[in-house]
């Protein structure tokens, strides 16, 4: 759970132990934890040098308390997520003007092709997974897809895959209210591509070999058709947006949250936006759900806080360090 802070589950699990049992000494710790004393004294060295131990008169380690500890290491990775977020934001614009840009001058450029309408992109899509031998790339914004779209990736993807293309993909967190989507990643991640979640997704894209590219001609509608890139400056531009998004994202497989006064992804960014004095409208747009599904969110985190008004619940869920 704080493998973000930069604090492994093995020295995670030595911290929370102290902090139950300050007198425990390595051995105490291994034979508790099931781990070699070997990692114990690793977990150590992690946990000292983030400034979460600290010694004693007797130069016995004994562990900070953890809101000293913690929030300087919390503060430091919500910094850094803003700063990536401001990049992608940057990043995003940036494309948004070339490929405007281009697209405007379509007629008589190799580098740019449009294609009119959600047939045409599928098809091209086919002949780009049989052109893949690298890498393919993609975003995917909002929750559920098109069931006729992730049957006609199916056999693409696959043999893409057998061909040993490495498939990258991420997806908004909102997919996994849909388990038709959630399947679909889940068979794809069986073939070994890899695939992380975002909570909220800039654009939909795909990209192969770091040499073609679709974007959306309609962001807002993707059955208008999609403009492919070739340009080497344009494709600089999305592949860095790509990567950084990429970095920022969950693996599929990562472990489930156990605790139950823990918040899910989502809570916390309806939390966030909550704060921010967003609409239920808003929300829904900015997290690629339907406004039903945000206020289900809303009510069931109010009621987790015990709140009984969405002020509440904000001040709660800050005096619990959630936001």
């Amino acid at each position: 759970m704080l493998t973000n802070l930069g604090i492994s589950r093995d020295a995670e699990a030595v911290y929370r132990a102290m902090l139950a049992e300050p007198s425990w000494g390595v051995a105490d710790l291994s034979s508790y934890l099931g781990i070699s004393e070997r990692s114990v004294r690793k977990a150590l060295d992690v946990l000292a040098d983030l400034s979460l131990l600290t010694p004693s008169a007797s130069q016995d380690l004994h562990p900070v308390n953890p809101v000293l500890g913690l929030a300087p290491l919390l503060n430091r990775a919500e910094d850094e997520i803003r700063r990536q977020q401001q990049e992608i934001e940057a990043t995003r614009q940036a494309i948004s003007t070339i490929t405007a840009a281009y697209e405007s001058r379509t007629q008589g450029l190799n580098d740019v092709t449009r294609l009119e309408g959600v047939d045409a992109v599928r098809a091209r899509l086919v002949e780009l997974a049989d052109m893949a031998r690298r890498e393919c790339w993609s975003l995917s914004p909002g929750g559920a897809h098109e069931p006729d779209a992730m049957a006609a990736s199916r056999d693409p993807n696959r043999l893409a895959v057998e061909r040993g293309v490495e498939m990258r993909c991420v997806y908004q967190d909102a997919y996994r209210n849909d388990p038709d989507t959630v399947a679909y990643a889940k068979w794809l991640s069986g073939l070994g591509g890899q695939i992380r979640t975002v909570p909220s997704v800039p654009m939909k894209m795909i990209v192969v070999d770091r040499a073609v590219a679709l974007l959306p001609i309609s962001p807002s509608d993707p059955r208008v058709g999609a403009v492919e890139v070739t340009s080497p400056s344009v494709l600089l531009a999305i592949c860095a947006l790509f990567q950084q998004v990429w970095a920022a994202g969950e693996p599929l497989q990562s472990p489930s949250r156990t605790e139950a006064d823990t918040p899910t992804p989502m809570e916390l960014d309806v939390l966030r936006l909550l704060a921010d004095g967003q609409t239920d409208e808003a929300m829904a747009r900015k997290l690629g759900l339907s406004v039903r599904s945000v206020r289900r969110v809303v009510a069931h985190v109010t009621s987790r806080l015990g709140a009984s008004s969405r002020f509440q619940a904000g001040v709660a869920a800050a005096r619990k360090g959630w936001i």
